[in-house]
C-alpha cells in the first residue's frame, strides 16, 4: 500500500500509510485504538473502500477485485458466529464448500489441533477450542494469506501459546499472516516483522528486536545498597526509585564492570542486581504516549 487515506465524516482516520508485506511473512500490525489498524486491515480486504492511494493485495486491488482476492484469502475476526449444532467436521466441511480449491477437511482439523475433537459440536467446545475452529474455517479454502484480528484475546495464557503454536504451524506452510494484536509478548514471539500505527501513519517499521533496541541508550542498571552506602563517583549519579538505585548507560557492559568491581572491593552486596534493556512493549508505550483518547477506527 501506498499513500494510503480514509476519512470518517472528515475526520482522518488514515493519512498516508505506506507498508509492503513480502511473500511468507508474519506481519504485525501494532497501534492503540484508535490507530486505524482495523480501517486499514478492512480495505486491504476489500470490505472497506479508501479515498485514497494505491493498494495491491496477491496482486489484486481489493477495491475494485475483491471478487477475485475472495478465494485466495482468510479471515480470523475478533468474533465469529458459526453454527453451534454442527460437529467441529461438518462445520469445516460446509465452509469449504465454498471454494474451488478446498485444503482436506481431516489436514485442516489436524493443522489447527482439533482431531480429538472432530465430532463434537461446536457448543461443547471450550473457548480456545472455539477459536481453533476460526482458524479452521479461515484455512478451509486453502489461503495464501490469512487476516488475524486479535486472534487471542480473552484467552488465558496456557491458550494463547497453543493458539501461538498454531499460527507458527500456518507459516511453515508458507501461507502469509498479517496478525492485529494488543500483545506485544505475541508480536515479539510471532512476528517477522512489525509496524507501529497512530494517528493513522506508520511512526515505526522493523523486525521486534530493532524495534526493542531502538531506545539502546535506556538501558538500565538496577540494584539496592545497605543503609548509608553510597554508589561510588566514577559510575555517576544514580537516581533512586522505590529504594533501588538505577543507572542508565548507553554501554551498560563497562558500567556494569565499574559498578561490580568496587563492590567487590568494597565487600558490598548489590543487592536484587539486574540490567535490563528496553523491551518492544516499552518501546511501543513512549511512540504512542500521545494517542490515546481517539474512537477506535
Amino acid at each position: 500500500m501506498k499513500g494510503l487515506v480514509k476519512s470518517y465524516g472528515g475526520v482522518p482516520a488514515l493519512e498516508g500509510v505506506d507498508l509492503e508485506i513480502e511473500h511468507g511473512e508474519i506481519f504485525a500490525l501494532l497501534g492503540p485504538n484508535g490507530a486505524g489498524k482495523t480501517t486499514t486491515v478492512e480495505i486491504l480486504e476489500g470490505y472497506r473502500r479508501r479515498d485514497g492511494g494505491t493498494v495491491q493485495v496477491l496482486g489484486f486491488d481489493p477495491g475494485h477485485e475483491r471478487s477475485r482476492l475472495k478465494p485466495h484469502v482468510g479471515i480470523v475476526l475478533q468474533s465469529t458466529g458459526v453454527e453451534q449444532y454442527l460437529t467441529v467436521r461438518e462445520t469445516i466441511a460446509m465452509y469449504s464448500r465454498c471454494y474451488p480449491s478446498p485444503r482436506p477437511v481431516d489436514e485442516v482439523i489436524d493443522l489447527v489441533g482439533l482431531s480429538a475433537k472432530a465430532g463434537d459440536r461446536v457448543r461443547h467446545l471450550s473457548g480456545g477450542q472455539q477459536r481453533r475452529l476460526d482458524v479452521a474455517v479461515a484455512l478451509a479454502g486453502d489461503p495464501e494469506l490469512l487476516f488475524l484480528d486479535e486472534p487471542t484475546t480473552g484467552f488465558d495464557p496456557a491458550a494463547r501459546h497453543e493458539a501461538w503454536e498454531v499460527v507458527k504451524n500456518l507459516a511453515s506452510l508458507g501461507k502469509t499472516i498479517l496478525l492485529t494484536t494488543h500483545y506485544m509478548d505475541e508480536a515479539q514471539y510471532l512476528a517477522n516483522r512489525v509496524a507501529v500505527v497512530a494517528r493513522g501513519r506508520v511512526i515505526a517499521e522493523g523486525t521486534p528486536n530493532d524495534l526493542g533496541e531502538r531506545d539502546r541508550a535506556q538501558a538500565r542498571i538496577r540494584f539496592r545498597l545497605p543503609n548509608g552506602i553510597t554508589p561510588p563517583a566514577d559510575v555517576g549519579r544514580p537516581i533512586e526509585v522505590d529504594g533501588y538505585f538505577e543507572l542508565r548507560a548507553e554501554q551498560p557492559d563497562a558500567l556494569l564492570h565499574r559498578l561490580t568491581g568496587w563492590a567487590l572491593e568494597t565487600g558490598v552486596v548489590l543487592e536484587g542486581l539486574e540490567v535490563s534493556r528496553p523491551t518492544l512493549e516499552d518501546v511501543y508505550l513512549t511512540l504512542t504516549a500521545d494517542t490515546s483518547g481517539r474512537r477506535d477506527q
